[in-house]
Formats: C-alpha cells, sequence, structure tokens
C-alpha cells in the first residue's frame, strides 16, 4: 500500500528535510565539527579581527589603543603614494600573468610531445616551482650584479649597455618580473600539458579532413577546450602576483625610490617597520578587496570564452 504524505508535510520536507530528522542533523553537524572549529579559529575569526584592527591605530605593542573608525582608509585613499603603490600592483601583476600564462602554454606544446629528452627538460622547466622564492632570489640577485652578473655579461656579448638592474628605479620592476616569471612558468606548463592530453585526438582528425590547418585547430580546437585551465591559471597566478613578496624584499626592498613597492610590500612596512598597525591591517583589507572583486569579474567575463567539456 503506498503512503499518502500530506500535501503541507510534503512542502516542508521537501524544502528542509533536516529539521523532520533531528538525530540525523545533529549527527551531521558533529561531524562538521572538527572541521568548522579549525576554520573559525583560524579563517573567521582572524578576518573580523583584522577588520576591527583596520580601524583603530593601535601600534602593535602597546595594550591600549583609540578606535579611529574609517580614518585609516581615508587616509589611504587620499594619499598619493598609496596610488603609486596601486600602480606598480598593476604593473606586476600585468607583467608576471600575461608572460607566465602564455609561456606556459608555449613550453607546454614545445615538450608535450614523446621524444628523447624530453622529461630532463620539463624537469628543469619545472625546478624553480619547487625551489624557495627567497633562494631563487639570492641567487638572481648574483645574476643581477651590475659589474660581474651574468645578466651584463650576456648584454656584453650583443654589444649593448650595462643596466643597474636592481638598482635603478627603471629597471628593478623588470628584474622582479623576470624573476618572478622563471619561477611560475615551470608550473603553468604542467597544467597545460595535462589539459592538452585531455583534448580529443578525433577532433584533430576530423578538422584534418575539413581541410583545417595547424593554426585553426589551434585557435578553434585547442584553445576553447583548454579555456578552463587558462581561467584557473589567471586566477591563480593574478593572486599569487597581488601577494609578492619574497623576490621582492630580497631584490629592491621595495626600491629603488618605491619603484617595487607593491600593495602587500606596502602592508609590511606599515606594520613590522611602522609599527602602525591599524593602517596595515586596512591596506590588507582593501588588497583583499581587490582580490575578489579581480576574481568577480574574471569569473564574469570568463562566461564568454570558457568551455567546458
Amino acid at each position: 500500500m503506498q503512503t499518502v504524505v500530506h500535501p503541507k508535510k510534503k512542502a516542508v520536507l521537501k524544502r528542509n528535510p533536516l529539521s523532520i530528522r533531528t538525530p540525523q542533523s545533529m549527527i551531521a553537524w558533529l561531524f562538521m565539527v572538527p572541521a568548522l572549529v579549525p576554520l573559525t579559529l583560524f579563517y573567521f575569526y582572524p578576518i573580523v579581527r583584522s577588520v576591527y584592527i583596520s580601524f583603530t591605530n593601535w601600534d602593535y605593542i602597546s595594550p591600549e589603543y583609540d578606535v579611529v573608525w574609517f580614518e585609516n582608509y581615508y587616509y589611504l585613499l587620499t594619499d598619493p603614494v598609496f596610488y603609486e603603490v596601486l600602480a606598480n600592483t598593476v604593473y606586476f601583476s600585468l607583467g608576471t600573468v600575461i608572460p607566465t600564462v602564455f609561456g606556459g602554454l608555449l613550453l607546454a606544446i614545445l615538450v608535450s610531445k614523446e621524444g628523447k629528452g624530453m622529461s630532463f627538460y620539463r624537469t628543469v622547466i619545472f625546478s624553480p616551482w619547487v625551489t624557495p622564492t627567497v633562494a631563487i632570489s639570492i641567487v638572481w640577485s648574483w645574476i643581477y650584479e651590475p659589474n660581474v652578473g651574468l645578466a651584463n655579461w650576456l648584454l656584453s656579448i650583443f654589444h649593448l649597455p650595462a643596466l643597474e638592474w636592481t638598482s635603478s628605479s627603471t629597471w628593478a620592476m623588470p628584474a622582479v618580473i623576470i624573476v618572478t616569471i622563471w619561477k611560475g612558468i615551470g608550473w603553468a606548463m604542467i597544467f597545460y600539458m595535462h589539459a592538452l592530453r585531455k583534448v580529443p585526438v578525433g577532433l584533430y582528425e576530423a578538422a584534418d579532413l575539413d581541410g583545417a590547418g595547424r593554426w585553426k585547430k589551434f585557435i578553434h580546437i585547442t584553445l576553447p577546450l583548454i579555456s578552463p585551465t587558462t581561467l584557473f591559471l589567471v586566477i591563480i597566478t593574478t593572486i599569487d602576483s597581488l601577494q609578492a613578496y619574497d623576490q621582492i624584499q630580497v631584490l629592491t626592498q621595495g626600491g629603488p625610490a618605491g619603484s617595487t613597492r607593491t600593495i602587500l610590500y606596502m602592508y609590511y612596512q606599515s606594520a613590522f617597520e611602522q609599527f602602525d598597525m591599524g593602517m596595515a591591517t586596512a591596506v590588507s583589507t582593501i588588497l583583499v578587496l581587490i582580490t575578489a572583486i579581480l576574481a568577480g569579474i574574471q569569473f564574469y567575463v570568463s562566461k564568454k570564452w570558457v568551455h567546458y567539456q
């Protein structure tokens, strides 16, 4: 015999199934507690606490401080230095994200084919990613040394003038960008290699029957089918570029003349050099908002060019 459920009771059950089965609901919450407790203590609470500190003038040392409300944010948004730092951040982000993503794709195409020595090349290209950024930056600081560095020696071979690199306000940011690209391009290559292997071979065979050339197959088959990987890499590399610190600290310390001072480095200087924790947390809050806005824009724009299989 089929049990008849009253329409109102059926609607309540459909709307909130756990409200009818209280024991199951409690068991579900008990299983979630081990994940919720550390998430609350080490993620949600620090976020709320940092936002609160951004409304104060705490100096990171004394136990007493005053609530200044939006004074830190007003000072930042009316300070020309902040906009110079923002411009440096945009310059650094564009200079690292675009070459890293497209360079990773190019390298993936070159080394994805099986051949003699390909495994060695993949390992060499990927190895900078697993090397600590501080160690890489120290090595590159020797390469950029104006008098005996490898970079100026290579320029001298082509009869080009030597550069000051990290000591020049013109070339300091490109120098940091080169190091960042060199470290991350192998990581992007690995993801693209996996994406390229997932493209159905039958699509290329059908395109060959239609007389399509390599460029058309790349534009109309390869790029659309690897677009989810491209979206992922663009978002992750953008976040990484906004959070870049190690290479800037080792190579330039934000200089010369503030030419490599990014938002995150401004946060470091405000917090641990000037001991203005209220201002520092205001900077970090703005950085989080910028990151969220950029990620949202990228997800929105991706609806027009990302194709999922």
